[in-house]
């Protein structure tokens, strides 16, 4: 049994698109359980990061950018972040330092305030301000927008300010038990994991809405004997012409992805990975709730 006076504190990270979502969970964790991208739209489900300091436990909720749904896997990345600020202890609405709130950040702060939910602003990419004071800007027309408990200007990328976040959450501690153990980082598989792991390779390489319409199921995952670890990983887009361009020419652009891919799988897993992938069409498979269904994207 948990000792009860250990706490938890729920917290979601939400915000449009490209803020640095995904960069911050990552800072918070210390663990790459997020993929990382400059393309909007990295993250499609709700990934949960876990922290424990001491008797606290800190799990954080990074989610979909909030954006235009342009078919039914954007309808769902939408519903994911909309829903993700409901029953939990705080929100972090992550914003680049642009002093005028968009209408993704406005609709963010109406459902906060909706729901009550006590939330803190965090200002990311402040190290790419060349002035500083032009922060406070930021800071005002924020300000203006909404009741926030804390604002606090943060580099996810440089990890700067992480602590200070830290700092501020404690007071979103409640007396509980722990959800998770105390060395856990994140509730997903370490089958879900290598898929994104594969996932982050193809939208660092390819252009354009390529990546954006790939997929990655996870077909084998089997652990030999003599702890080789052998992955079978299936990649899915939704043209021939994708296929074409993800194989690339005598297979130059799929060797390259799965051999970044298999070298960040095996510091994940540290073990040795056998990696095989394959690509297939799906067409249209977005538009599909069936096929959104079976790669692994859920609303729980």
């Amino acid at each position: 049994m948990m000792d009860q006076k250990t706490t938890c504190g729920m917290i979601a990270i939400v915000g449009r698109p490209n803020v640095g979502k995904s960069t911050l969970l990552n800072a918070l964790v210390g663990e790459n359980v997020a993929i990382v991208s400059d393309k909007p739209q990295t993250t499609r489900n709700r990934i949960t990061g876990v922290v424990t300091r001491g008797k606290a436990q800190y799990i954080f909720l990074d989610t979909p950018g909030l954006h235009k749904a342009r078919n039914r896997l954007g309808e769902f990345m939408d519903n994911v972040s909309r829903s993700s600020v409901a029953d939990v202890d705080a929100a972090i609405l992550v914003v680049e330092p642009i002093p005028a709130p968009g209408k993704a950040e406005e609709e963010l702060m109406a459902r906060m305030e909706q729901l009550g939910v006590p939330s803190i602003l965090v200002i990311n990419k402040i190290d790419k301000v060349e002035q500083k004071d032009k922060l406070l800007e930021v800071i005002a027309a924020y300000q203006q927008a909404h009741h926030f408990d804390a604002i606090l200007p943060v580099s996810a990328k440089e990890k700067d300010g992480v602590e200070e976040l830290f700092d501020i959450l404690r007071d979103y501690q409640a007396e509980s038990p722990w959800y998770f153990p105390a060395d856990a980082f994140t509730d997903q598989p370490e089958r879900q994991i290598v898929g994104e792991i594969l996932r982050e390779k193809l939208l660092r390489s390819l252009d354009k809405e390529i990546p954006h319409g790939t997929a990655v199921s996870i077909e084998k995952f089997h652990e030999r004997e003599n702890g080789v670890i052998d992955i079978d990983a299936v990649i899915y887009c939704e043209k021939d012409s994708h296929k074409g361009i993800i194989i690339g020419k005598k297979g130059a652009m799929l060797k390259k992805v799965s051999s970044q891919a298999r070298e960040d799988m095996e510091r994940f897993l540290d073990a040795k990975v056998y990696l095989q992938t394959w690509v297939k069409v799906k067409e249209n498979w977005r538009d599909n709730p069936g096929l959104i269904r079976s790669f692994g994207f859920t609303e729980d």
